[in-house]
């Protein structure tokens, strides 16, 4: 023990002496007593205890002068809290540090600097007795002083501490809260810095912030001190990682989304105190990642232990310091919003499609909340202003902060130009439930104050604010104790973005993970544009090749990464139920289409009975692209992990073609088997129900594709509204071709499925699918509940065909 009065080393309390200590460093000793010893880096350090506080107050005589001050404060007069806080503020700095407390904190102080050197420099924290509840966060509300050299400089940091503890945000919150001022003391920690300033900092949660889904580590960084990250004057980098693979012993990133980083906050130069300012990242900085890959994995490791020694999800503090190189935890919390929510009623907001048509985006960002909410905008550009702000209105402003609190939870929605997913705004949206557009850019520019606005949150990672009114609704969706029939209930899923929260429907995997919507969205380039840019004709495609590459060692590199990420999101966020992944089935006209493609593609009178599917793979004309999907799914399952993806080829023609993309396949380094490597086809042309069992010895399932299967049964062109009204996946004649391939499935005891739109879209399909005994059928999201509660009702009518 140290033998001091008010002073307490990290190494003596843990996380039961939040009395004593306050959230913030009890955590930080319970990590450094607990976690050290499995390779958690926490800086060393030692708290100023709660009870220094109070003898401090004590000893100056000023509790009246607070009560008097704090004593019946009405929070919403944003005027007198201003001027309240304000004097609560001078009466505690005024108090001034004991002789006998300032003492004890020079004396921990020189041994610091016993252990790391006479200039070592400190992060002056506070830590609030009630802070860091499971159900209420109230980080940020106090003050925090960094690179604190010299003993005046760290006792006038303790004295501005302790005087925080009354800022106007710290007394709103409490209040909102409903703890008492006087029932809340402060500790302060007192800790080596981390010179992340000379390097990258930010948050990380073992949980998707959005979703809720708990197999993640979701990180954020950016180049300096965290407070950017925190405040949201910046939009960071993010990355995930898996936590089921990488604690099988997988070292992956299984995502990363690239942020702009514009500024970084140093320290001024030669200053003593915590005198920072943000300046403008270097360009060739912003366009990397600010920490590498083997940095997001180390942090990964770090959350999976703490968030494991707690019990529960975590919201974590991490820092690099620039002058040794190493990572360290400065903070770590539990995680108050996305964990709390619930799990038994799945909320869906759904914008009206006829109210988008020609409907103006004022703004785009990074979406948070997964809701849509509209009103009139208000543009509020100091806190000055916030008296301004109306309850019910959309907030747009450049960041917020804090302070910004007592407006923030009246406001429908809100819209920044700065800051990512993590960021001060985000935080408090999640907690208040509403939707916020973060890292707009230019939105206080574009969105004109005092019209209607639409926020839409629901369109995946990218948030939008719409101008006027877009109608929407919401579709509620009670899943708790809903069983699971003896007919695999699966979804079709191309959008990673919407993965993590697909997974809480009642499912049994993805019954169709489709590519072209990867390729499409993510990497938007032609693949054999990526490995011949020489070929590429066209300049403005060429630059655009050259920006989305940059920073990627080669085209390929960044088409096998960004494929691969893509895939491994949705293989992750249902593992380890199968995920099925079809491989390319773009027609020529659509590959066409992508960046550069023209110059590779031929112009075919009908694509869609053309070169597309099976017919491409081995072809000269795409077997480099092949090679480069091929590669992406060996990342997928090797490097990520994620053996429950089962690979589907689409469009196999002949019983020849498959032999040789099979072949071709394990040539590349996927051969059937090996690795418990599944292969499905698509059953989707006539000649794949005729020949079936040829083809079942050289597949381990086949799903039937509707869609194509009815337009080749029936020989209408699925895209040609002249002669829609003879298009009908219900047609006798298709759903005896139906029947022969279920038939033909069990016969060679090989998987049966169905993911075409069908069910989907009719309920007497599901029906007829179901009493025909298929294995599977795989439902877009938004049907997966009402035709699994119509499916239980079937079968308890009858025993499927046998």
């Amino acid at each position: 023990m140290s033998g001091l009065t008010y002073i307490r080393f990290f190494e003596e309390f843990g996380i039961a002496d939040v009395p004593l200590v306050g959230g913030k460093n009890a955590s930080l000793g319970e990590m450094f007593q607990k976690l050290s010893q499995q390779g958690v880096r926490v800086p060393h350090g030692f708290a100023i205890t709660a009870e220094a506080y109070k003898h401090m107050l004590d000893r100056a005589g000023a509790w009246d002068a607070l009560h008097a001050e704090l004593d019946d404060l009405d929070p919403a007069d944003v005027t007198a809290l201003a001027r309240k806080g304000k004097r609560a503020r001078e009466i505690v700095y005024g108090a001034g540090l004991p002789h006998d407390l300032a003492d004890e904190i020079l004396d921990a102080y020189r041994t610091l600097q016993e252990e790391y050197g006479d200039e070592v420099s400190l992060a002056v924290r506070s830590s609030a007795t009630a802070e860091d509840l499971p159900t209420a966060s109230f980080a940020g509300q106090q003050e925090t002083f960094l690179n604190i050299k010299g003993p005046e400089s760290l006792l006038d940091a303790c004295r501005r501490c302790f005087a925080s503890l009354f800022t106007d945000r710290a007394i709103h919150y409490r209040i909102d809260q409903g703890f008492d001022h006087f029932k809340v003391a402060l500790s302060i920690g007192v800790m080596k810095m981390v010179r992340s300033d000379l390097a990258s900092s930010g948050v990380m949660f073992t949980i998707d912030t959005e979703s809720g889904f708990n197999d993640v580590v979701f990180v954020t960084g950016s180049y300096g001190l965290g407070e950017n990250v925190v405040q949201g004057a910046v939009d960071p980098d993010e990355f995930y990682v898996h936590k089921p693979t990488y604690q099988a012993g997988h070292r992956a990133v299984l995502r990363r989304l690239i942020g702009d980083k514009a500024v970084k906050m140093i320290f001024v130069e030669g200053g003593t105190k915590h005198t920072t300012r943000n300046i403008p990242t270097p360009k060739a900085d912003r366009g990397r990642f600010c920490i590498t890959d083997s940095d997001v994995l180390e942090l990964a490791g770090y959350a999976c232990t703490i968030e494991g020694h707690y019990g529960h999800p975590m919201d974590i503090e991490w820092a690099k310091d620039g002058l040794d190189g190493k990572l360290y935890i400065v903070q770590a919390r539990p995680e108050t919003s996305a964990s709390q929510r619930s799990l038994t009623t799945i909320e869906n907001y759904v914008l009206e499609g006829r109210d988008l048509e020609g409907r103006e985006v004022l703004a785009e960002g990074r979406s948070v909340g997964e809701k849509v909410a509209s009103g009139v905008a208000k543009r509020i550009e100091h806190l000055d202003h916030l008296s301004d702000f109306q309850p019910g209105q959309v907030l747009v402003a450049d960041i917020t902060t804090p302070d910004w609190e007592p407006i923030m939870k009246t406001a429908a929605a809100i819209v920044t130009n700065r800051g990512g997913r993590t960021c001060h705004a985000a935080i408090i949206a999640r907690e208040l439930g509403i939707p916020a557009v973060v890292g707009a850019g230019d939105a206080t520019a574009r969105v004109p104050d005092g019209e209607v606005v639409t926020v839409s949150c629901v369109e995946g990672d990218t948030g939008r604010v719409y101008r006027g009114e877009v109608g929407f609704h919401v579709d509620r969706t009670e899943v708790a104790d809903l069983p699971r029939p003896r007919t695999r209930i699966m979804v079709n899923l191309g959008n990673p973005d919407l993965a993590f929260k697909t997974t809480f429907l009642p499912n049994d995997g993805v019954g169709l993970a489709r590519m072209e919507f990867i390729v499409s969205e993510y990497i938007k380039v032609h693949p054999l544009a990526l490995l011949h840019p020489d070929k590429v004709d066209d300049a403005a495609a060429r630059r655009t090749i050259d920006r989305l590459t940059y920073g990627y060692p080669d085209g390929a590199t960044f088409f096998v990464q960004r494929l691969s990420e893509g895939i491994g999101t949705i293989a992750a966020a249902f593992w380890p139920k199968p995920v099925v992944v079809r491989m390319s089935d773009f027609k020529t006209n659509e590959y066409a289409s992508l960046i550069g493609g023209s110059g590779f593609e031929p112009t075919e009178a009908n694509p869609m009975i053309g070169f597309r599917g099976a017919s491409r793979y081995a072809h000269p004309a795409y077997a480099e692209g092949f090679a480069l999907e091929c590669r992406a799914m060996r990342r997928v399952r090797e490097e990520m992990g994620l053996t429950n993806v089962v690979i589907m080829l689409p469009f196999v023609r002949r019983v020849a073609e498959a032999d040789l993309v099979l072949q071709t396949m394990a040539d590349l380094g996927l051969r059937r088997g090996d690795n418990g490597l599944k292969v499905y086809a698509m059953c989707e042309i006539p000649n794949n129900v005729i020949l079936l069992d040829e083809f079942a010895k050289r597949f381990d399932g086949f799903s039937i594709g509707s869609n194509d299967l009815t337009q080749l049964t029936l020989g209408v062109d699925r895209d040609s509204e002249i002669v829609a009204f003879d298009y009908d996946e219900r047609d006798d004649g298709v759903k005896e071709m139906i029947r022969l391939a279920v038939e033909g499935c069990r016969r060679n005891g090989i998987h049966s499925g169905l993911c075409g739109q069908a069910p989907s879209d009719y309920p007497d399909m599901a029906e007829f699918l179901v009493r025909l005994g298929i294995d599977s059928i795989s439902l877009n999201p938004d049907v997966v509940v009402k035709t699994t509660r119509q499916i239980l009702e079937l079968e308890t009518e009858f025993a499927p065909t046998q």
